[in-house]
């Protein structure tokens, strides 16, 4: 019987997510499989399965993270008690993007893939973090702006990151024309 294998670390959820979330921006949700997930951790795919009792319940977990994360974003955000609501709003537009250009593969698995299998994985979380995104702008608008004006902002904001992410773009290399995009946004929301 051969010994063991000495591992480097514990093999943890998150790690298992990271790796897993890297392959399937690299090679498409369908042409990963749990082995490929474990040998690219240099473990047995039992140890994945240890974790996660399938591929699809991975990704549904990785999913329901990557959302979180950027409603934790959101929520500092808006819990900041010595910002101004015009402060909070360029806060809010600004902190979008860089969340997608400096989580570029948690993006793509939040909004990019298209593959029909894993849509039914997405749950309620992109409608929840919308909703919380979509609310915040109209509160801190005090209502002045449409429901097709704020759904305008978000599509105008996925653009920018889906743009300069497609390019390998990271978020330093475009900071500058995220804040022109930003201001040229605020003139829609602070308009009335």
């Amino acid at each position: 019987m051969a010994a063991r294998k000495a591992v480097k670390q514990e093999l943890t959820r998150d790690i298992i997510m990271d790796a897993a979330r890297e392959l399937f921006t690299a090679e498409g949700y369908q042409n990963v499989s749990m082995r490929k997930i474990a040998k690219e951790l240099g473990y047995s795919h039992g140890s994945i399965y240890y974790h996660f009792n399938s591929k699809a319940e991975l990704f549904y977990a990785m999913v329901r993270s990557d959302f979180q994360l950027l409603d934790d974003v959101l929520n500092r955000i808006v819990d900041r008690e010595q910002a101004s609501d015009e402060e909070k709003l360029k806060s809010i537009l600004f902190g979008y993007i860089e969340f997608g250009l400096t989580h570029q593969s948690h993006y793509e698995v939040m909004f990019l893939i298209k593959d029909e299998e894993v849509k039914s994985y997405f749950a309620q979380e992109p409608n929840i973090s919308y909703e919380k995104f979509a609310q915040s702008l109209y509160n801190l608008t005090d209502g002045k702006v449409t429901v097709s004006e704020i759904w305008s902002v978000f599509l105008s904001l996925h653009g920018f990151v889906t743009h300069y992410s497609k390019t390998g773009m990271k978020f330093e290399d475009t900071k500058e024309m995220a804040e022109r995009h930003v201001q040229f946004l605020m003139q829609t929301l602070i308009k009335k």
